[in-house]
């Protein structure tokens, strides 16, 4: 088996999500892009984080829901604000728990590598100390979390 690759359906506006991913990711790449005749784009195979993703021009027939989402581990407190705030900008909408849609309806979490190894702690009062935070959040505040971890 060579891959599993994610599809994203778009309408219209494939070109314009493509390159928005691209510029977002760092060492993002943009593969094959196929047109119709008249210069339209079809579809297109992008790379982001090693990750490949194909994407169709489908129409306004299907939209993006939460059930799908992409997971951004993120270093630190800086690397989570960047991509927030990249991710929500120009139409994109905040949601909780680290969760966002950016403009083109498409879900992502935010979410910072120390806080998923808060939730691997095997002191059940510590993780629900963190969770209750996490609950009252929209970005995810690293601030917080390590003082609810702490006690």
């Amino acid at each position: 088996m060579r891959a599993i690759v994610p599809s994203l359906w778009f309408d219209g506006n494939l070109e314009e999500a493509v390159a928005f991913y691209t510029d977002v990711f760092p060492d993002a790449t943009v593969g094959d892009v196929f047109r119709q005749p008249d210069g339209t784009a079809v579809s297109a195979d992008f790379e982001l984080a090693g990750q490949r993703f194909a994407a169709i021009n489908g129409g306004p027939q299907f939209a993006f829901t939460e059930a799908v989402s992409f997971v951004v581990e993120c270093e630190s407190q800086d690397e989570v604000d960047r991509y927030w705030s990249v991710l929500t900008a120009d139409g994109g909408q905040e949601s909780q728990c680290g969760w966002l849609k950016d403009r083109f309806g498409l879900s992502w979490q935010v979410v910072p590598v120390e806080f998923l190894r808060m939730l691997q702690d095997p002191d059940p009062s510590r993780v629900q100390r963190v969770v209750d935070v996490m609950m009252t959040q929209a970005k995810l505040d690293l601030g917080p979390l390590r003082a609810a971890y702490e006690g």
